[in-house]
């Protein structure tokens, strides 16, 4: 008899606080180490963005890891960035209790095949409205939206464009800002 055991979200909670990264998907522990200072850098100029623009046009709130995104009792997550509308701020609880309205992870060697992978998947099936991709590689931000059965891939913005959302208005992120040194 083979016996499966599904993590949850309490199982999180009593685990010990070692610096990793501790995430649920469908049930599956997924632990990762701690990010590296140039992925740091990234999300604190994509944050730097945000706050700027949040702060002429006041419609909701920027977050950053490390916080649990708690979709359901078997699904944990923690994107880089997440950001959340106004007229869903009750999903900000004690942690994150539902589908934020912009996801964010950036790529490092140890996430690529989760977070185009596992995570994308979830991301949709959880109906967060869009999921945005950054890549350092080869210094672009992939968006995605909801659509029927899943993501749709919107654009591709490269280190010379400026991604762009519907849910958020006259906003602009110029990519190479993103990939500054």
């Amino acid at each position: 008899m083979v016996i499966s055991t599904k993590y949850t979200h309490a199982d999180l909670l009593v685990m010990p606080d070692d610096g990793k990264r501790r995430e649920i998907l469908d049930g599956e522990l997924i632990v990762s180490p701690s990010h590296k200072v140039p992925h740091q850098r990234t999300i604190g100029h994509i944050a730097a963005v945000f706050v700027r623009y949040l702060d002429r046009h006041a419609i909701g709130q920027i977050l950053l890891s490390p916080l649990d995104v708690i979709f359901s009792e078997f699904d944990v997550l923690q994107p880089d960035v997440i950001f959340v509308r106004n007229n869903n701020r009750g999903i900000l609880q004690d942690w994150i209790r539902g589908a934020p309205d912009i996801v964010i992870e950036v790529l490092s060697p140890s996430s690529i095949s989760i977070d185009r992978g596992p995570k994308l998947k979830a991301y949709a099936r959880f109906s967060v409205p869009e999921y945005w991709i950054v890549d350092p590689d080869v210094r672009a931000i992939e968006v995605y939206r909801q659509a029927e059965g899943g993501y749709e891939l919107v654009s591709i913005y490269g280190e010379h464009d400026s991604v762009t959302s519907s849910l958020l208005p006259e906003f602009t992120l110029p990519v190479a800002q993103v990939f500054e040194r």
